[in-house]
C-alpha cells in the first residue's frame, strides 16, 4: 500500500500540525478584553435617564436614585474588576448645562479623570430622555442649537474621548414625551410626537457637527430601540403597518434615508415642513456612524384578535430585527442595551443575546460590541419612570448595594471565553483607526 502525503509529512516534518502559521483555526479569541482597536467592544452602562414627570415638577435622575453620585468611584472600579474596557456613560446635562455658555463640569471632571486613570473607554451619552429645566422640553425649537453648543463644549473639554451617543433612543424619547404622555411635555398627539422627533434628530445631527470640529475621527454610536409589533389577524391593518414603519423614523431622518410615502404623508400632516424634510435628506452627519440597537423582551408585542396587546420576547429576537435595520441603513451595528428584570433569568437572557450576536456575525454583519445595561439595578422602569415609587428593578450586574447578581458571573464567563474576538472574523485586518472620517460615496 502506497503512503499518503500525511505519512510522508509526519516523517520528514514531525510536529507540523498544519496550522503553524495560523492558517487553519488560529487563535480562538478567548481571554479577557485587552482593548485592542480591532477587538470586539464588551460594555456595560451606568443608568442615567433624567426625564421630568408631573408636568415638569419632578426630575427622575437615575444617577441620583441609583446611588451613582455617591458611589461613582466604586462603580467605575466594578467595571474595571469585571474585566470590561468600555462603559456607556451619561453625563448629567441637566446639572452641567446651566444656561447659554454656562457650564458646571465639576462632577464630570472628577469622573472623567478617574475613568481615564482606570483605562476605561467611555461612550459618552449626552442626552438621555431629559433636557435642562431652562430649555423646557422637546417641543422647544431652540433645543437643537443649545444642545449642539453643549456637545461641542463636552468634546472640547475632553479631547481624548472619541465615542459618543449624542441623543439616546430618539424614537423612544419622542414617543414617551409627546405621544404616550409620560415624560417631559407629556403630550398625546401626533403633531407633538413629530415635533419632538424632528427636534431630537436635529439636535443629534448638529451635536455631531460640533463634536467633529474637535474630533474629526469621532465614532457616533446611535443607541436606538429595536422594536416590532406583530398582528395576530388574518387581515393586517394599515395602522399596524404604519406603526412598524414609524419606529424607523428617527434613523430615517438621521441617516438621510427616504421613508415610504405613507410615512412621509404622516410627517407632513403633523408638522414636518418640506424645507425641514429636505434639510434632513441632504446627508448623514459626520464621523464614523454606528447603528446601535437596543433590545428588551418587551420590545416585541403581539396584537391579539381580541384587541389586547401582549408583550413577548424573542419572536424575532435581536438579530432578525437588527438584520432588517442593517439591510436598510448598511451601518456597522452594536447591541447597545439589554437586561432582564428577573435576576435568576439574567444569565440565560445574557447568553441568548450573545447567541443572537454570533448568529448575525455569521450572516456577514459587522457588530462592533455588546452592552449589558446597566451596571446596577434601576428604579421604577416597570412603569417607565411614570411614578416615583422607588421600586427596584433587579436588572443590573450588581444590586444597589453593589453586590454581584448572577448575571455578573455569567458576563465574566462570557468575557473569558470571547473577550478577544475581533469585530468581524479575521477582523485583525480591520481596525478602528485614528484617521478622520471621510465623505462616504457609494461606488
Amino acid at each position: 500500500m502506497s503512503k499518503g502525503f500525511l505519512d510522508i509529512l509526519k516523517k520528514v516534518r514531525p510536529g507540523d500540525e498544519g496550522d503553524e502559521y495560523g492558517g487553519a483555526a488560529g487563535k480562538d479569541g478567548s481571554g479577557l478584553p485587552d482593548g485592542g482597536p480591532a477587538k470586539f467592544m464588551f460594555a456595560t452602562g451606568v443608568e442615567c435617564s433624567n426625564p421630568t414627570i408631573d408636568n415638569g415638577k419632578t426630575r427622575r435622575d437615575q444617577l441620583d436614585e441609583c446611588g451613582h453620585y455617591e458611589h461613582w468611584r466604586e462603580d467605575l472600579q466594578l467595571v474595571k474588576d469585571l474585566g470590561l474596557k468600555v462603559l456607556r456613560y451619561g453625563l448629567p446635562c441637566h446639572k452641567i448645562h446651566l444656561g447659554k455658555d454656562k457650564y458646571d463640569f465639576s462632577f464630570a471632571d472628577e469622573v472623567m479623570r478617574e475613568m481615564r486613570r482606570l483605562e476605561i473607554t467611555p461612550i459618552l451619552d449626552l442626552l438621555h430622555f431629559g433636557v435642562p429645566d431652562w430649555i423646557g422640553d422637546f417641543q422647544n425649537p431652540e433645543l437643537p442649537v443649545h444642545f449642539a453648543e453643549y456637545a461641542e463644549a463636552v468634546a472640547k473639554r475632553y479631547p481624548w474621548v472619541r465615542y459618543f451617543t449624542p441623543v439616546n433612543e430618539i424614537y423612544v424619547t419622542a414617543k414617551l414625551s409627546a405621544k404616550d404622555g409620560i415624560w417631559n411635555e407629556q403630550l398625546k398627539t401626533d403633531q407633538g410626537f413629530v415635533t419632538a422627533l424632528k427636534h431630537s434628530v436635529a439636535a443629534s445631527i448638529l451635536a455631531t457637527h460640533g463634536i467633529a470640529k474637535h474630533r474629526p475621527d469621532c465614532i457616533i454610536i446611535q443607541s436606538e430601540s429595536a422594536e416590532y409589533m406583530h398582528e395576530a389577524y388574518a387581515s393586517l391593518s394599515p395602522q399596524v403597518a404604519l406603526t412598524n414603519k414609524q419606529r424607523l423614523l428617527s434613523l430615517d431622518l438621521l441617516y438621510a434615508c427616504h421613508p415610504d410615502a405613507d410615512v412621509f404623508i404622516y410627517l407632513s400632516d403633523n408638522g414636518l415642513t418640506r424645507e425641514e424634510y429636505e434639510w434632513f435628506m441632504k446627508g448623514e452627519p459626520p464621523g464614523y456612524q454606528v447603528m446601535g440597537n437596543d433590545y428588551y423582551g418587551k420590545n416585541e408585542k403581539i396584537l391579539l384578535p381580541s384587541g389586547k396587546m401582549i408583550e413577548t420576547e424573542d419572536v424575532l429576537g435581536w438579530y432578525q430585527i437588527t438584520k432588517e435595520y442593517y439591510d436598510r441603513y448598511r451601518k456597522p451595528t452594536m447591541h447597545t442595551e439589554t437586561n432582564h428584570f428577573d435576576p435568576e433569568q439574567g444569565p440565560t437572557w445574557l447568553w441568548k443575546q450573545w447567541i443572537n450576536i454570533l448568529r448575525i456575525r455569521k450572516m456577514g454583519v459587522p457588530v462592533l460590541g455588546f452592552t449589558w445595561y446597566s451596571l446596577t439595578d434601576q428604579l421604577d422602569w416597570d412603569t417607565a419612570l411614570a411614578k416615583k415609587k422607588g421600586t427596584v428593578n433587579p436588572c443590573g450586574l450588581y444590586d444597589l448595594q453593589r453586590r454581584p447578581r448572577p448575571v455578573a458571573k455569567a458576563y465574566r464567563e462570557l468575557l473569558e471565553a470571547f473577550g478577544q474576538i475581533t469585530i468581524v472574523p479575521r477582523g485583525e485586518m480591520f481596525e478602528v483607526t485614528e484617521m478622520p472620517a471621510m465623505l462616504k460615496i457609494e461606488v
